[in-house]
C-alpha cells in the first residue's frame, strides 16, 4: 500500500477513532484528481544486500530459518552494536519505526537493506572479462547491481554522455515478473499500476540526467498493459522531447488472451532530445510500402502536374499555363504564359500541329503545374523535363527533382544518351533511396520466437530466458539512432538476457564502429526457482544461491558467447547470423567486455583511499572505458594511461604534468587533494582539452545530494 495508507493503518491500531477520521478525509482529498498522470508514489523501494558484509549502522532485515521457505520478517532493523559471542557474531538491533523495541540476531540471519532515499557511495567490483578486440576499442560492460542504484553511479561517470538508452522493463502481467520492496507484484494488487508507475518515475529521472540534451534517444518497450501510463509518463517526465509509438509485430503466431483477441504485437516508444532524429537510410519492401513507390533501379521523374492538398488553380494561378507538344517527338515545342486567374483555357489558340497540355484534372477541373513556367523552361533548358504518353491517350510531363539531379551529378546514375525531348536516358541503380519507416513494423526478422528465443537456445543451449527479444529487431531499433555514431554509448538497465549489448557488437562488425554498450541488470533467481533453494537451505548470498540468478547465469554468458563464438560449455555456437549480415554464429566478435558488480562504500574509506580498488572502475568508465585501467594506487603518487592520468602525491606533479602532455589520447586527470587553489593551478597546466577532476571531493559531493526519493 501507498506510504499515506500505511500510517493510516498505524494510526488505526493506536486511535481507532482517529484513524477513521483520517482515512474519510484522504479519500474525499484522492478523489479530487488534478489533469495529467495520477498515481500513488510510493514509499521508498527497499534492495537486499545479499553480498554486503553487515556494518554498525546498517539498516537490515532478519532473514527466516534455513530451510524455510516463508516470506520472512518484513520490518527493519538498525545495527547498533556487533559484539562477538564464541565463534559467531551478534548484532544488538533497534526497530527503525519503533526505537524502543530492541532484539539480537546472529551477523549471519542479517540483510542490509539500502532503500531509495538513502545516500549510497558506490564502487564496482570486476567479476570476469572476455577481449578479442584492439587495444583502443571501448570496453562494453554488464554490471550486477540494483539498477536505481546503478544509475546513480553513473550520474558521476556519465552525466549527459550517453546516446542512446534502450529498454525492456519489466511489463506489469501481475505475473511474478517483477519485484516491489524486496516483494512480488501480484496481478490482484490494487496498487499495481502506481507501484509500476512509481518504480519507473524515479528510474526515468536519472535516466534524463545521463542522456545527451542536446542529441539523444531514449527506447522503451512495452506491451498493452502499461502502455497508456507509460506514455504518459514520459510525457511528463521528458517536456521538451518529442515522443513517437511504433507499433512492432514479435510473433506472427499471435500469443492467446483469455476472451480477448491474440496478440501479436507490442510497442516502442522513441523519446528525441535536442536535435535527435532517426536517420535515413536506404530499405527493402518489408519497411516501405511498395504501393506507389516501387523501387526498379531507375532514376526517380516526378510529375509536373501538382496532386493532392492545394492543386486547384486558385492555389497558385501562376501555375496555371499551356505547354505546347510536338507530337513527332513527343517533345515539348513551347511553353505559354499563366492565364489569368478566371480566364478559360477553351478560347486560347494552339500553334498547328501542336498539342496544348494544360493542368486539367481528372474531374475536368483546372488545376496547375507544380513549376512556374519560367522555371519550366530553365529546367528544359537543361534536359530536366521529359514527355511521357502518346497523342491518342494523351500526354503527361515529368521532371527531374533536385535531389535525383544531384545523383548525376555525383555518379549514382550515368547518363548513357538522350530521347527527343532532350532528356537523359538513365543507367540503373542498386542504391535504393533513403527514407524512414512507417509507424507500423510487420518485419519477419523480428519475431521474438524464431530470432529471440530459439537463438538464445544456439547461444546457450542449456539455459533458459522467458521472452527474449529478437536480436535483430532491437538492432535495427538502434540502427535508426546510432547508425551515423560509431562511437556511440549505448545504456540499457533491465538488461534481462543482454539482447541490448549482442545487438551492439552486430552494429560496430557492420561498420567497423566503436559504439560502446553498458548493460545493467541485479543477480535476481526466478520465483519458481527460489523455493527449491531455500528448501535445500540456501540463501540469498550463499555461492550457490548467487549462481543461478539472472546476471551470472544469463547476461553475462552470453555476452561471453557472442564475443567468443562459443557456448558457455566451450562448443563452438551452432547456426548464422541473418539479414543485415550473415556469418556463422561461432567466429564472435572482435570485441571487448568485463563484468562488475556494484559496491557500497563509505564516505571514510573512500577518502583514505582503502577503497580505491573499487572506486578505480569508476574512473575508467569515466574517461570512456578504453585502455588500460589503474586498478592500484601508484607506488610512484602518479600514473598515466591512455585515456586518464592521476595524481596522488602533488609534490610528483611536474612529471605527472610531463606524461599528461605527451599522452596522446588523454581525456581526464583526476587530482587527489584537498586544496582547491592547488588543484586549479594544477588544472592550468593540463594540456588543452584535458578535464581535471579533483578526487574525492567530485565523487562525493556527487551522491551526498545525488541521492533520495
Amino acid at each position: 500500500m501507498s506510504r499515506l495508507t500505511d500510517l493510516i493503518a498505524k494510526a488505526k491500531a493506536k486511535d481507532a477513532q482517529l484513524g477513521a477520521d483520517m482515512e474519510r478525509e484522504f479519500r474525499a482529498l484522492s478523489s479530487r484528481l488534478s489533469f495529467g498522470l495520477n498515481f500513488e508514489r510510493h514509499s521508498p523501494e527497499a534492495v537486499e544486500l545479499p553480498q554486503r558484509a553487515v556494518r554498525r549502522g546498517d539498516k537490515v532485515r532478519v532473514l527466516p530459518p534455513r530451510g524455510s521457505t516463508a516470506r520472512g520478517d518484513q520490518r527493519l532493523w538498525q545495527v547498533k552494536k556487533i559484539v562477538k559471542d564464541g565463534d559467531t557474531k551478534r548484532a544488538e538491533l533497534e526497530r527503525l519505526d519503533e526505537p524502543a523495541e530492541q532484539s539480537t540476531a546472529l551477523v549471519a540471519d542479517l540483510i542490509v537493506v539500502a532503500e531509495f532515499r538513502d545516500i549510497i557511495y558506490p564502487g564496482l567490483i570486476s567479476t570476469g572479462k572476455v577481449s578479442r578486440g584492439e587495444a583502443d576499442k571501448p570496453w562494453h560492460t554488464v554490471i550486477n547491481g540494483e539498477n536505481y542504484h546503478v544509475l546513480k553511479a553513473l550520474t558521476w561517470t556519465h552525466r549527459g554522455k550517453i546516446d542512446a538508452i534502450y529498454i525492456d522493463p519489466p511489463y506489469n502481467t501481475g505475473a511474478r515478473d517483477w519485484k516491489y520492496n524486496n516483494d512480488y507484484v501480484e496481478g490482484d494488487d490494487h496498487y499495481r499500476h502506481s507501484k509500476w508507475l512509481a518504480m519507473m518515475e524515479r528510474r526515468l529521472l536519472v535516466a534524463k540526467q545521463l542522456l545527451n540534451p542536446a542529441d539523444s534517444v531514449l527506447i522503451v518497450t512495452i506491451d498493452e498493459k502499461e502502455y497508456l501510463r507509460l506514455g504518459l509518463l514520459l510525457e511528463q517526465t521528458f517536456l521538451e522531447s518529442r515522443i513517437q509509438m511504433i507499433s512492432s509485430l514479435i510473433n506472427p503466431a499471435s500469443m492467446p488472451r483469455q476472451s480477448t483477441f491474440g496478440r501479436s504485437d507490442e510497442y516502442i516508444f522513441f523519446v528525441f532530445l535536442g536535435n535527435s532524429a532517426p536517420v535515413r537510410m536506404p530499405l527493402d519492401g518489408e519497411w516501405v510500402s511498395s504501393k506507389g513507390r516501387t523501387f526498379t533501379g531507375d532514376i526517380r521523374w516526378d510529375l509536373v502536374m501538382q496532386s493532392g492538398p492545394g492543386s486547384q488553380r486558385e492555389d497558385s494561378p501562376a501555375g496555371f499555363y499551356p505547354v505546347f507538344i510536338d507530337p513527332n517527338g513527343p517533345k515539348i515545342a513551347a511553353i505559354g504564359d499563366a492565364l489569368p486567374l478566371g480566364r478559360s483555357h477553351e478560347n486560347e489558340v494552339t500553334p498547328k500541329g501542336m498539342v496544348a497540355l494544360w493542368p486539367i484534372r481528372k474531374n475536368g477541373s483546372d488545376g496547375r503545374w507544380r513549376l512556374g513556367s519560367g522555371t519550366l523552361r530553365e529546367r528544359l533548358a537543361r534536359g530536366l523535363v521529359r514527355v511521357g504518353g502518346t497523342e491518342d491517350r494523351g500526354f503527361t510531363l515529368y521532371y527531374l527533382p533536385p535531389a535525383e539531379v544531384k545523383k548525376l551529378t555525383d555518379g549514382t546514375y550515368e547518363v548513357l544518351g538522350h530521347r527527343a525531348d532532350g532528356s537523359p536516358i538513365t543507367s540503373k541503380s542498386e542504391a535504393r533511396p533513403s527514407s524512414v519507416p512507417t509507424t507500423q513494423w510487420r518485419i519477419s526478422s523480428h519475431d521474438a520466437t524464431q530470432y529471440g528465443s530459439r537463438l538464445l537456445a544456439n547461444v546457450m543451449p542449456d539455459r533458459k530466458f522467458p521472452y527474449p527479444k529478437s536480436l535483430y529487431a532491437v538492432e535495427d531499433a538502434l540502427r535508426f539512432i546510432v547508425k551515423d555514431k560509431p562511437h556511440a554509448v549505448i545504456l540499457d538497465f533491465f538488461s534481462g538476457s543482454g539482447t541490448t549489448a549482442h545487438s551492439v557488437m552486430r552494429l560496430n562488425k557492420q561498420d567497423d564502429g566503436k559504439r560502446q554498450c553498458i548493460s545493467v541488470t541485479n543477480n535476481e533467481v526466478a520465483a519458481d526457482e527460489q523455493k527449491a533453494l531455500r528448501e535445500k537451505k540456501l540463501r540469498p548470498g550463499d555461492a550457490e544461491w548467487e549462481r543461478w540468478g539472472i546476471c551470472d547465469y544469463i547476461t553475462k554468458p552470453r555476452v561471453e558467447a557472442a564475443i567468443s563464438g562459443k557456448t558457455p560449455d566451450g562448443e563452438p555456437i551452432k547456426g548464422d547470423y541473418k539479414f543485415t549480415d550473415e556469418f556463422p554464429m561461432a567466429d564472435g566478435f572482435s570485441e571487448n567486455a568485463e563484468f562488475f558488480t556494484l559496491t557500497y562504500e563509505t564516505p571514510v574509506a573512500v577518502n583514505y583511499q582503502s577503497a580505491f580498488a573499487r572506486i578505480a572502475p569508476l574512473l575508467w568508465l569515466r574517461a570512456g572505458s578504453a585502455g588500460r585501467r589503474i586498478d592500484k594506487v601508484p607506488g610512484a603518487g602518479w600514473e598515466v594511461v591512455d585515456t586518464y592520468g592521476l595524481l596522488v602525491e602533488l609534490d610528483r606533479a611536474t612529471a605527472f604534468l610531463k606524461s599528461a602532455r605527451k599522452a596522446k589520447t588523454l581525456r581526464i586527470a583526476y587530482i587527489v587533494t584537498d586544496d582547491e587553489r592547488r588543484f586549479q593551478a594544477l588544472a592550468r597546466r593540463l594540456p588543452e582539452g584535458v578535464e581535471a577532476i579533483r578526487l574525492y571531493e567530485s565523487y562525493l559531493t556527487n551522491f551526498a545530494f545525488a541521492n533520495g526519493d
